[in-house]
């Protein structure tokens, strides 16, 4: 039905506005009921704007109208109103320099905004904008109409005084804003120190944002800062509401005797916890024994965190919002409060403790030939690290290898079982075509107090990937369980490398005479067959960095997609309760499985072996503790797509967090070593310079390309290389290079190098 058309103004209505013209919603209602967009010289006469005044008022009018995006002003000058379909919605990714991009949320090009655009709007803000035309380098240009959701409610920076007024500088560089303060409102802050405030009134195209200071952080050199600030800017939550913490402590710090009451019985078994040296929570407990008829049965038991975490509680309410434990150099910010995260729950030695089992009959060949799971209760026999297992198998006469073979107490041969089938399982993700990569990592070591002593290398031995290699057997049999018994869950998903950048990885190996086997469809074999061909090459980790920046991020989803890089169909994390949430709801779902009838919580054959031939079955729960599956586990596939974002989200979060506090250290560090040289490697390489990651340490900076020997540098994207015209020097990613330390820019945790030579 066609809308009447809208009666023309009348000059004797202005009393109705504030100006003598109409109102933005008559020109908008206007330029609405009209086929063809309007002039400003139409729009006059049909408004009966006569007068100069009224014009110049019209036109200021439109123009603010055009630049909030109310309407479109075309190639004709003509105006019209702008349409919802053709409005562009997505999320603000800002940029240190002050413009910006519009991630779309359909997947289109990215559009450009302007530092006048990004005037009223933070990184991270969903908004939606009109696209205005292109610029000069051919990119898509967007005018914000309307910000849908304010993504910063705080922000955490330094405070900073100048021209008589005090303000905020974001420590998100992406957020190039000044958030302005009330001097009367301190609460005893002083310039430098770092602060965190409440945004109270966001930006606008005149003023800043403004905000009130809500915490004093303090000096930006004092112990821990580092932490104390990324935990901030990236908003994750640290302060424990009174409900969650006392509902802990009601649980108390031992299980219950009734809490182990119609469980399998497993703490005669030698369980064992291996985990780093610095470890306080243990999630997980392992026991191995080899078949007679040849084989192995490996028990992985896991913190049962689903026993003490029910559906709903504040507990879980409190979890589900941290979604994961955040990792930092000396410091853990938990998913539940440590009297359960390194206490009731945590599998410590020589005391009782409720698990979930994961039992696996594997072959000789290192193939999974059924599982099973369970509600169980273990007394882990000993705490043991990395380091000691290592020892114990590969060096047990050193010093290390024989104490660790005292703690064992003549049960170490269980863990020569452990490493047996270790051996298999290896081969067996070898001939499944598994990718190895091997990110090296490091260690910061501090002093009392907490200054960076040095930075070492971490060395992955064979207890590492042992216990690797049996924690995903228990999430593969988890998985394969999940997708058995369809019903909703949460798979961690990886997917192979998009096209776009299988095309730049395989430009890159062309350089290198190197070949990416599997045509368009490259499957992880293929990618495994090109880490050996690598092998020992001088630029082999170059290699590794390229293939692992071709492949798409890990993710949660209720959508079993596989997961590409290692190499299997199905992948669910069951493993970690104590620290991820997806762990905890997989959880929830075996749980409301094994506990309806006709369920068995063991295998017999494990009973038998357990227990003796002729033991009776575990003893089956009673009726009054079987809860039907719609209360022990209350999710639909609605409410895990709503959770597989929200834990994809917290991980990449807790990651990000996690690098900045790496990065802050190492410029920290660097900061005593300027003008000393230092052996690396090109680990990247723009149009702008090169990226020179220091050998060991793996402390990483820039050689801008003004800093190179006077020439004019051509970037070659596909190549990853910078080449001289005149002087063909070239420089490409994986160049062992020697570089001098220039500069360090804690604030913007950035390091300058120069070439050595």
């Amino acid at each position: 039905m066609r809308k009447a058309p809208v009666a023309a103004f009348n000059p004797g209505d202005a009393e109705k506005y504030s100006h003598p013209i109409p109102a933005r919603e008559f020109i908008m209602s206007l330029l609405e009921n009209n086929k063809k967009a309007l002039d400003r010289e139409k729009l006059a006469t049909v408004l009966d704007l006569n007068s100069d005044e009224q014009k110049e008022a019209l036109r200021r009018r439109l123009r603010a109208m055009e630049r909030d995006g109310q309407i479109h002003f075309d190639r004709r000058r003509g105006y019209s109103l702008v349409k919802a379909e053709d409005l562009v919605s997505g999320r603000v990714i800002g940029h240190p320099d002050g413009f910006g991009f519009l991630s779309s949320d359909a997947q289109e090009e990215d559009l450009f905004l302007s530092d006048n655009e990004m005037l009223t709007v933070f990184d991270g803000d969903r908004v939606q904008a009109r696209i205005s035309g292109t610029d000069r380098r051919g990119r898509k240009l967007g005018v914000i109409v309307n910000v849908i959701e304010r993504n910063t409610t705080h922000l955490v920076g330094r405070l900073q005084f100048e021209d008589d007024h005090y303000f905020l500088k974001p420590e998100n560089s992406r957020i190039a804003h000044e958030i302005d303060l009330d001097r009367d409102e301190l609460i005893g802050a002083k310039p430098g120190q770092y602060i965190s405030v409440e945004i109270t009134e966001f930006p606008s195209r005149r003023y800043n944002a403004f905000g009130r200071i809500t915490e004093v952080l303090g000096d930006s050199m004092g112990p821990g800062m580092e932490i104390d600030v990324a935990i901030r800017s990236h908003d994750i939550p640290h302060s424990w509401p009174q409900d969650a913490l006392l509902a802990a402590k009601k649980l108390g710090s031992e299980v219950p005797e009734a809490d182990k009451l119609h469980r399998a019985d497993l703490r005669k078994l030698p369980f064992v916890t291996i985990d780093g040296e610095d470890a306080k929570d243990f999630d997980d407990a392992v026991y191995c024994e080899s078949v007679a008829s040849g084989g192995w049965r490996l028990f992985v038991a896991i913190a049962d965190v689903s026993h003490y975490v029910a559906p709903g509680s504040a507990l879980d309410q409190e979890a589900r919002k941290r979604a994961t434990s955040v990792y930092f150099p000396g410091r853990v910010v938990p998913m539940l409060p440590e009297s359960l995260s390194n206490g009731l729950c945590s599998l410590n030695p020589q005391v009782d403790r409720l698990v979930m089992v994961c039992e696996m009959t594997i072959s000789r060949s290192g193939k999974m030939t059924g599982y099973t799971f369970s509600e169980g209760v273990i007394h882990s026999h000993a705490r043991l690290t990395y380091n000691q297992v290592n020892a114990f198998l590969t060096s047990p006469e050193s010093n290390l290898g024989r104490k660790t073979a005292r703690k064992l107490q003549g049960t170490g041969q269980h863990i020569h079982t452990l490493h047996q089938l270790y051996a298999v399982l290896k081969r067996a993700r070898t001939k499944r075509g598994a990718m190895d990569f091997e990110k090296p990592e490091v260690q910061f070591r501090f002093t009392e107090d907490r200054k960076i002593e040095k930075i070492v290398p971490v060395i992955r031995n064979d207890a590492h990937k042992m216990i690797e290699e049996f924690m995903l057997s228990a999430n593969v049999a988890t998985a394969d369980f999940l997708k058995q018994q369809k019903m909703p869950a949460l798979y961690r998903v990886h997917e192979g490398p998009q096209d776009k950048k299988l095309t730049t990885l395989r430009a890159f190996l062309d350089a290198r005479g190197l070949r990416l086997a599997g045509g368009n469809k490259p499957r992880p074999a293929h990618f495994d067959q090109l880490l050996t061909q690598a092998g020992q090459r001088s630029d082999a980790q170059t290699i590794r960095t390229m293939m692992l920046r071709s492949l798409s991020q890990a993710e949660y989803s209720p959508d079993n997609r596989g997961h590409f890089g290692l190499a299997y169909s199905a992948y669910a994390h069951f493993t970690s309760p104590i620290r991820r949430y997806p762990d905890l709801m997989v959880h929830r779902a075996i749980r409301s499985v094994i506990r309806q009838p006709g369920q068995r919580t063991i295998l017999p054959q494990a009973l038998k072996s357990i227990f003796g031939a002729g033991k009776a079955m575990v003893q089956r729960f009673d009726s009054a503790e079987i809860l039907a599956p719609h209360k022990s586990y209350p999710y639909d596939m609605a409410a895990m797509e709503t959770l597989a974002e929200h834990c994809s989200n917290a991980s990449r979060r807790a990651d990000k967090a996690s690098w900045d506090v790496e990065a802050w250290l190492k410029c920290e560090f660097m900061q005593d070593f300027v003008g000393e040289t230092f052996p690396g490697h090109v680990s990247s390489v723009t149009n702008f310079g090169l990226f020179i990651e220091l050998d060991d340490i793996q402390v990483e900076g820039l050689v801008h390309v003004t800093a190179l020997k006077k020439d004019y540098y051509h970037f070659d994207a596909g190549r990853q290389c910078l080449t001289g015209e005149r002087s063909n020097t070239r420089f490409a990613i994986g160049d062992a290079i020697e570089v001098r330390v220039v500069r360090v820019d804690m604030d913007r945790r950035k390091i300058e190098f120069a070439l050595a030579n």
